[in-house]
């Protein structure tokens, strides 16, 4: 989860909180963000942007093992003709 994620959910938190407890509201941010955080990092958790390079190097593999995947297949017809 990065930052900007993070302090956007304890700024939602902290806004919704009623006014009586607006004196605890800077430790009450405080423990909520420290939670986030220990929450995130038990996480195996990846960037968008690294789950968005993930996704390209598997559709690459994809396309690359349906290439693989049709030559064979020519390759394995050609050598059934040839035991004919």
């Amino acid at each position: 989860m990065d930052n900007a994620n993070m302090e956007e959910m304890v700024r939602k938190f902290v806004s919704g909180l009623p006014a009586a407890l607006s004196s605890m509201r800077a430790e009450l941010e405080a423990n909520f963000r420290a939670a986030l955080q220990g929450a995130a990092g038990r996480f195996d958790l990846a960037t968008r942007s690294e789950f968005d390079v993930q996704t390209k190097v598997l559709e690459r593999s994809r396309q690359r093992i349906a290439e693989l995947e049709g030559r064979l297949a020519a390759l394995e017809e050609k050598l059934e003709k040839l035991q004919r």
